[in-house]
């Protein structure tokens, strides 16, 4: 898996990471580029890309409501199935 603290990489060095042919990460990063995902510096004839940390961010406070709602139906759930497994342990010891 390649690593994501790793730093800016050239797409040679991603495509090595990941096991796939240049052409194709190249192909990958330039749509993950027109999504805003990633950023590159051109140097001579290469593009060094990194990660934008700003879509992420908003992603990740975007899922933040849905993670609480189902840490709420987890706990819920937590609190049924140890209801459950009480009731079941005095039915055993009857």
């Amino acid at each position: 898996m390649l690593p994501v603290c790793s730093g800016p990489l050239t797409v040679g060095e991603i495509a090595d990471h990941l096991h796939i042919r240049q052409p194709q990460a190249s192909k990958h990063l330039r749509v993950l580029h027109e999504a805003g995902m990633v950023e590159f510096d051109a140097e001579v004839n290469r593009r060094i890309y990194k990660l934008r940390s700003e879509p992420f961010e908003a992603l990740d406070l975007w899922l933040k409501e849905f993670r609480n709602i189902w840490e709420e139906k987890f706990d819920n759930l937590d609190r049924y199935l140890q209801d459950l497994q009480k009731r079941e342990n005095k039915e055993n010891e009857n």
